[in-house]
């Protein structure tokens, strides 16, 4: 088992380069949902990678749906900045998917409206909107590894 990290049509391509890094470094699945605000032979994006993809299990899906049917029995969490419920009052477990959205919009309204108990979002002040995905996939990500008790890692 290994947690899951499902971007919903990124858009940067350094994001998504640094966050295969991180899942080549923590054994996590990352999944990219289309379309892709980029080309996977982005030069951006194998950079921000560095050397590590061949160290990435990655998925590609048509929708946000065709994970959710693929993958019917897993758990599944979404970050927003429209959720009451801080990250880190979830209780994560090996297996679960972390979903993220587009840098510019967030998850589409129709998920977070289909999912309204699984919303986190991560503190911060009123003085940005957000927080960098990258980051973001990480700090949520490691809280899950954190509760786990970092299995398999060292």
């Amino acid at each position: 088992m290994a947690f899951h990290i499902v971007l919903v049509e990124p858009e940067i391509p350094a994001n998504t380069g640094n966050i295969a890094r991180t899942c080549a470094a923590t054994g996590t699945w990352l999944h990219l949902v289309r379309p892709l605000g980029f080309n996977t032979d982005d030069r951006t994006l194998k950079r921000a990678g560095l050397d590590y993809w061949h160290a990435v299990n990655i998925e590609y899906h048509d929708s946000f749906q065709e994970v959710k049917d693929k993958y019917k029995d897993s758990r599944f969490f979404f970050a927003t900045t429209k959720a009451d419920k801080l990250y880190t009052e979830f209780s994560f477990q090996d297996g679960d998917f972390l979903v993220f959205g587009k840098e510019t919009k967030g998850l589409p309204a129709k998920i977070l409206e289909q999912h309204p108990t699984a919303l986190m979002r991560m503190p911060m002040t009123e003085a940005v909107r957000s927080l960098n995905l990258s980051n973001s996939a990480a700090i949520i990500l490691y809280e899950g590894l954190r509760q786990t008790g970092f299995q398999g890692l060292k």
